[in-house]
């Protein structure tokens, strides 16, 4: 008897924790409607990210310069798992993502120099969007949200002080070729995260 109401007791406490998880889990429940439209075209706008990425990388190797594709191709890689971050999130909040079409990348620029100052103003850009996000997050006092953002806001000062680091070295060395391939092999160092 005193085995039975043990496991009983059991029982009792564990479909107490498991209520009280369930209830704070429906605290947090589903998202505002405008924060998961915004979510969703983050979503949109970090795979787009990978495009414009992959489409650098196949610029830079069209010039043989392939450590620079390799960066890009990393930094595609990237983008496109910040998208599924937010994917997984928008999910688990209970919600649906909503998938659209994503805008052809350009595909040429006039050198080395223009392509990363173009993927230093895309992460400027990038660095903007997670911020009003934030912003949304506590105005819509989502918590959750504005939690969960946290971690590409950080990312966020790291991604403009790599692409802003090669843009300002690129301009030291103004036209040098063998700067180029020093600069070209320092980028193929690059690894994965």
């Amino acid at each position: 008897m005193r085995k039975l109401n043990f496991i009983m007791a059991i029982v009792l406490f564990a479909s107490f924790i498991f209520s009280a998880q369930a209830q704070e889990y429906s605290q947090v429940g589903k998202l505002d409607k405008k924060m998961q439209n915004a979510l969703n075209e983050q979503v949109n706008a970090e795979l787009y990210a990978a495009y414009l990425y992959l489409s650098m990388a196949a610029y830079f190797e069209s010039k043989s310069l392939v450590g620079a594709a390799h960066w890009m191709r990393l930094q595609a890689k990237e983008e496109t798992e910040h998208a599924m971050k937010f994917f997984d999130y928008v999910h688990n909040r209970g919600d649906r993502v909503i998938l659209t079409s994503i805008k052809a990348p350009p595909s040429n620029w006039e050198s080395p120099l223009a392509v990363f100052q173009d993927a230093y103003l895309h992460e400027q850009k990038v660095t903007s969007m997670i911020n009003r996000l934030a912003k949304l997050a506590s105005q819509e006092e989502d918590a959750a949200t504005h939690n969960f953002l946290q971690f590409f806001i950080e990312e966020q000062v790291e991604e403009l002080a790599s692409a802003k680091l090669v843009v300002d070295r690129l301009t030291m060395i103004g036209g040098s070729a063998p700067g180029l391939l020093m600069i070209d092999r320092q980028l193929g160092e690059r690894e994965e995260e």
